[in-house]
């Protein structure tokens, strides 16, 4: 599917159902009322030329190439910032235009580089387009006055240049960072002649605010902002339409290739997700996937000790097979299992989850979302009947408050903060729920109304605090209570006594009873209310309880069911949302149907010719355990890093060393595969064909852009696997995998490859009901019939800080890296995120002797590890942060076996701990240059 080049309209669409019908160059055309002369021509299918205008940007008519002649009025007015009205006549192309044009061209021209063959965006420039355009055949100026050809090169970015001596001050790159992205980084310095693009305060743009999401640089019509890959390889000659691998927005690209090489991935306009925009690490982090630290080739290794062997894919396949086969028949059935991976397909995964159930026979199957999102999953199927989030990402636009509880979007989902920063800068209001003040409390234009700055732990406490006000207040939307709900009186008395008071858990979570009855004000009378959460939610001994509290006050409110409001789980991995929907819970098949359910399993049972178990199998918790004491043996990872993401890494250790057998699944040797017994190489999304399924409930296309590094799909080598252990299990193409998704998942019931090709995406569910998808849930009734109005009493965690662990530890992301690092770490993202480092309160750090930079040890009762802190009140006093992203510093070496009561999702966001100085900054960089050297 091939998309080199994109139409551009000019400006951006308007919706409204009033139109306006004009003539363009004697050419009627009807278009919605408020449409600008220039996009009104384009759609009749004539382009005027441009160089200031694109359709992603608000008009701003700088350039002065796109006049028209319109009937009865005087000048020739710029047709980019001209709205149509009805009976207007336009002339796009007379002699008058047509001079006028050729002189503001040859203006720009006397002023750039005449470097048309050399330069890297030959082919790929409007500037030069437009000169041929207007048909400007000669300069008639020299070089010899004043001019900007001497102006230097910014290539500070790892990612793209910034070529100062071909800018022509079309400000887009300016108003791509303000109005797409919302950073507000780059500016125009100097007045007349003298104006130029700049960086903040004139820095280099790796110093700046820059956040390298990409919008200037597709933005720029010139070589300007130019991609270095582009330079290295030559401008791409076409284009293989994907997904995004990293978070759960699950934006669209354009791969563009230059024969079989990737130039550059560009974000695609007609994403569903993103609309055309971009983070740094989708935009630009694609290294990794041709990474020389790749394994192409399957190893195995009898023990742990010894050195790995490469071998081919049949004997890794056997071996495998008759290893699993030897320890069921030693310790039974039961006694392995496996785990599947957030990072691959829909396909790769349900055939992972198929292969434990129908080869391995048993239930032992589980899914990173196991460590992150399982509450969401179990709190929104009790409250509402599914398991999922209830919006579209377009629905934040239609939001008046919006609540941000447990996330840091501008980080963690970067392309989604960009839509929600540009609702709140048309006047949303923002109330954030965080230990952290992250980013969109204050940040260029947008500053949140309420910040509750709660202790870690309590959220529950301040969720009921809220739902107080909301029924004690009698702000409760009665009418939407009553014919859309149950259980609400016996929940109202619960949440209207005293102890839930804001006044009451004040002293709990530390924020003050009258911003919390503040919020709770704002929240049920301020319009639209939405709910975006993110693992601050999930993450805690209560996190299923929050998810249900979250529900609880969004159905009270009213704010259920339509445009602009929601409980939106703001999803970590691209495709959590689609791994939990194949059925990777020990207690679950795909759709979320539980195994005890006679009738679901015949289904299965019918299709797959075995038996399925009606009893749950292990949990990831259970199987660590469970391999301690011996009574399970063997275990299939694929594509994650469970010694470095999951918690209390001396017990994975212990459990992973207890196993016979453990086969990783991945692109890299990583710290799981520390412990593994076989290592078969996976693929990178560049290579996989198949489906994403975002936070949204969008299923998208994957296509492959590269064939297969290893020489197989990850989807054939569990069919393999499973076929080598007695179970014939084969497809010729991931679409038959689709196809049989679809027949045994209602809400898949309509998806197909020949569908999402046609319409680009859709969102679950999609059946006869639905044909197209469904954008918003729980429009007309919840899932379940009624919503459920669940008691959510809050139980603090068993977590507490003590003498000898005084301080309270929570962890997060950061805008460059990704999960555990494997991929970003293989990329230039690295010079933003280096090293992972420990913020702690200035007050907190004096006491503890401790500067900016200092090497910290960093203790809990589970384990110790060092590194660098940073000095920072985005953390109140007695709060530490850190993120997880390098392996060397091992924050989860300290995270403890705490978790959710419902799911076992480990309990991140709260440990004890204590931080002591180890070495200073100085001395701590005297020993880093040492071990540089004597490396070399």
């Amino acid at each position: 599917m091939s998309l080199l080049k994109e139409p551009d309209y000019g400006t951006p669409a308007k919706a409204g159902d009033a139109t306006v019908t004009v003539e363009i160059d004697g050419v009627p055309v009807t278009v919605p009322e408020g449409t600008s002369v220039m996009r009104a021509a384009a759609e009749s299918g004539t382009d005027i030329p441009k160089l200031c205008a694109t359709d992603s940007l608000e008009a701003f008519g700088s350039c002065r190439l796109c006049l028209v002649e319109i009937d009865g009025r005087k000048g020739t007015p710029a047709s980019c910032t001209t709205p149509v009205a009805e009976g207007m006549a336009v002339s796009t192309q007379t002699p008058r235009l047509e001079k006028l044009r050729q002189g503001v061209m040859e203006l720009y021209i006397s002023d750039h580089p005449l470097d048309c063959l050399t330069c890297a965006a030959n082919g790929d420039c409007e500037l030069q387009d437009m000169s041929g355009v207007v048909g400007l055949r000669q300069v008639r100026y020299g070089y010899e006055g004043a001019n900007h050809l001497d102006a230097p090169t910014d290539s500070s970015n790892p990612y793209f240049d910034f070529d100062a001596s071909k800018c022509i001050v079309c400000s887009r790159c300016v108003r791509a960072c303000d109005e797409v992205q919302g950073t507000f980084a780059l500016t125009i310095e100097g007045r007349g002649f003298d104006s130029k693009v700049a960086a903040g305060a004139g820095d280099p743009f790796l110093e700046s605010d820059c956040v390298s999401c990409g919008a200037c640089v597709q933005a720029c019509p010139t070589a300007t902002l130019q991609e270095k890959s582009v330079v290295d390889l030559g401008m791409p000659t076409r284009s293989v339409l994907t997904t995004c691998a990293y978070c759960g927005v699950g934006c669209s690209f354009k791969a563009e290739l230059r024969g079989d090489e990737l130039v550059r991935m560009v974000p695609y306009k007609d994403g569903g997700a993103n609309e055309g925009h971009s983070c740094v690490k989708g935009r630009f982090a694609f290294g990794y996937a041709t990474h020389p630290d790749r394994q192409l080739n399957p190893m195995i290794r009898e023990r742990t000790t010894d050195e790995w062997r490469e071998t081919d894919w049949e004997t890794a396949i056997s071996y495998v097979a008759e290893k699993f086969r030897a320890i069921q028949a030693r310790h039974g059935s039961n006694a392995i299992g496996g785990i599947t991976s957030s990072r691959c397909t829909n396909e790769e995964v349900y055939v992972v989850q198929k292969m434990v159930r129908a080869a391995f026979g048993n239930n032992n199957v589980d899914t990173c979302a196991r460590v992150c999102h399982s509450p969401t999953g179990y709190g929104l199927k009790q409250t509402f009947g599914t398991s999922a989030g209830t919006q579209d990402f377009r629905s934040v636009a239609e939001s008046d408050v919006i609540v941000v509880i447990g996330a840091n979007p501008t980080d963690g989902h970067p392309v989604f903060a960009s839509r929600m920063k540009r609702r709140l800068r048309e006047g949303a209001k923002l109330i954030v729920i965080d230990p952290r003040r992250i980013d969109l409390v204050r940040s260029p234009h947008v500053e949140a109304s309420h910040h509750l700055q709660l202790a870690p732990g309590t959220n529950v406490a301040l969720v009921n605090a809220l739902s107080h006000v909301v029924v004690t207040e009698g702000l409760a939307d009665e009418s939407f209570v009553a014919s859309r709900c149950e259980g609400f009186d016996e929940w109202a008395e619960f949440i209207a006594r005293p102890e839930n008071s804001p006044e009451a858990v004040e002293s709990i979570t530390g924020v003050p009873a009258e911003q919390v009855r503040e919020a709770a004000r704002l929240y049920a009378t301020g319009g639209n209310g939405a709910i975006y959460y993110g693992l601050g939610v999930t993450e805690h001994s209560q996190g299923s309880t929050m998810v249900m509290g979250m529900a609880n006050l969004a159905m009270v409110t009213g704010n259920i069911g339509r445009e602009g409001v929601g409980v939106n789980p703001l999803r970590g991995q691209n495709n959590v949302q689609g791994s939990c929907d194949m059925g990777s819970f020990p207690h679950e098949l795909s759709g979320y149907r539980h195994v005890a359910d006679d009738a679901v399993r015949e289904v299965f049972e019918e299709l797959w010719e075995r038996p399925i178990l009606p009893e749950p199998g292990l949990r990831i918790p259970n199987m660590f355990d469970a391999a301690v004491d011996g009574s399970f043996r063997g275990l299939f990872v694929q594509g994650e890093d469970i010694a470095q993401s999951d918690p209390n890494t001396q017990h994975v250790a212990a459990a992973l060393s207890a196993l016979e057998l453990v086969v990783v699944q991945d692109l890299f040797l990583n710290e799981t595969s520390k412990f593994a017994h076989v290592f078969l190489p996976g693929t990178s999304f560049l290579e996989k064909d198949g489906t994403f399924t975002n936070a949204e409930r969008r299923i998208n296309r994957v296509r492959p852009v590269m064939v297969p590094k290893s020489g197989k799909d990850e989807w054939q080598v569990a069919c393999e696997i499973a076929q080598a252990m007695g179970y014939d299990m084969h497809y010729d193409h991931p679409r038959e995998i689709m196809d049989e998704i679809a027949s045994v998942t209602p809400t898949f019931a309509g998806v197909s490859f020949g569908k999402l090709d046609e319409l680009g995406s859709v969102q679950w569910p999609c059946n006869e009901q639905a044909p197209e998808g469904t954008p918003i849930m729980h429009a007309e009734q919840f899932v379940r019939g009624k919503g459920k109005f669940v008691l959510t009493p809050f139980v603090a965690t068993r977590e507490r800080s003590t003498r000898r662990f005084p301080l309270v530890l929570t962890t997060g992301r950061i805008l460059s890296q990704y999960n555990v690092g494997a991929q970003t770490r293989r990329t230039a993202n690295v010079a933003w995120h280096p090293e992972d480092v420990l913020e702690i309160h200035p007050h907190d750090a004096e006491d503890r002797g401790i500067s900016s930079g200092d090497v910290v040890n960093l203790s809990s009762r589970v384990g110790t590890t060092s590194l660098r802190a940073k000095i920072s009140d985005r953390m109140p006093v007695g709060v530490v942060y850190t993120t997880f992203h390098h392996p060397v510093t091992g924050a989860n070496v300290v995270t403890t076996e705490n978790s959710d009561w419902a799911t076992n999702c480990p309990e991140y966001k709260v440990t004890a701990v204590q931080v002591a100085r180890g070495t200073s900054a100085e001395e701590a960089d005297a020993e880093q240059r040492e071990a540089v050297l004597s490396e070399s």
